[in-house]
């Protein structure tokens, strides 16, 4: 709807016009202003903050989140598939023009912003109580985690599409279908009805539109990356704002296991022609790139999180109950076989 309405031309227009009229009335006080109370944590302890905001500034803001959620649909809706077909091309031809590399610089960085600003939109949205600074470390990591992520698995797909090309097509699209038909699955599941005042102004049919659309870009981030949220649409707010540790795990166990999937059929059936260097080498790469990623994600949820003293429990606490689980599994297993010797030794 922000496209269809020309969205960004009135949005652009207004701003301008926002910013002259700040510049003429620099100095004087704005009639109408509004409180604004975020809480901040200080040195561990949550402190609450109140301050003023103007009207022209409060439209500023509303205009600049607007531009922060159209930066997500352009990365993933249209710089993915874009760099992707671009990767398929440069595979397939086994050259490198520069208009084209030029094209598929730009279209990573997009999608690396995309990717990042994804991550801030999330805090930002589960701590709407909070006011979140995110220094230089915690954005840097965010950066490599997101860039290794993106970068290996888009890699991958494209071996793969160029390994098996129509074959690898039912694949790809039922993986895509998974995910965006999850949502309505656990939201019919669950019996709920479909939630209200999304917007003021939108009947069920708008709504209906709205949760669809939103469905189907949570679908295109999950594609390439993680979310970063849980979609929920039996919710207001449509998010879950929960820490949901089981949700991340999961997805990047499936993630995981596809991708050595697609790499392993890229090794043993991938043409000679495309690449002249060894598939063994470049398969292990990609791999490497995508653990480090999630590597980075541990870093950054267990030490970097600017909120991550208000976690129930953190990444490490997490990985302690599954592996005590694993342990404790196999205590159960290993015990059996001595309690029926026991009891035979007993009988005897």
């Amino acid at each position: 709807m922000h496209l269809i309405l020309l969205g960004p031309v009135i949005r652009c227009l207004e701003a301008m016009i926002k910013y002259l009229t700040l510049w003429k009335k620099e100095g004087q006080e704005e009639p109408y202003v509004s409180l604004t109370r975020k809480k901040m944590l200080i040195d561990g302890e949550e402190v609450l903050i109140e301050w003023e905001v103007g009207h022209s500034i409060r439209t500023l803001a509303m205009h600049r989140n607007a531009y922060k959620r159209m930066s997500q649909i352009q990365a993933f809706l249209g710089s993915v598939p874009q760099l992707t077909y671009q990767l398929y091309v440069t595979l397939i031809s086994a050259e490198v023009p520069l208009g084209r590399a030029v094209l598929m610089v730009f279209s990573l960085i997009s999608v690396t912003y995309g990717a990042t600003l994804c991550n801030m939109l999330a805090i930002q949205i589960k701590y709407d109580d909070y006011k979140i600074r995110l220094g230089p470390l915690e954005v840097l990591c965010i950066t490599i985690w997101r860039t290794l992520e993106i970068t290996s698995r888009l890699v991958i797909l494209v071996l793969f599409s160029a390994t098996l090309k129509l074959k690898a097509v039912p694949f790809l699209v039922l993986n895509f279908l998974i995910i965006l038909f999850e949502p309505w699955v656990k939201f019919w599941r669950s019996g709920a009805q479909m939630p209200n005042n999304i917007e003021k102004n939108f009947s069920r049919v708008g709504t209906l539109v709205v949760l669809i659309s939103v469905t189907i870009l949570y679908a295109g981030i999950n594609f390439s990356c993680w979310s970063a949220l849980q979609l929920r649409l039996a919710d207001r707010d449509l998010v879950d704002k929960g820490q949901n540790w089981g949700h991340m795990g999961l997805h990047y166990s499936v993630r995981l296991v596809e991708n050595v999937i697609m790499v392993l059929v890229f090794k043993f059936f991938g043409v000679k022609v495309l690449l002249d260097y060894c598939h063994s080498l470049i398969a292990l790469q990609l791999i490497i790139a995508y653990l480090i990623s999630i590597g980075f994600m541990l870093l950054f949820f267990q030490y970097l999180h600017p909120l991550r003293s208000l976690f129930t429990h953190n990444v490490v606490d997490y990985l302690h109950c599954v592996c005590c689980h694993w342990h404790h599994q196999g205590r159960t297993e290993n015990s059996e076989p001595s309690f029926e010797a026991e009891t035979r030794q007993s009988i005897v």
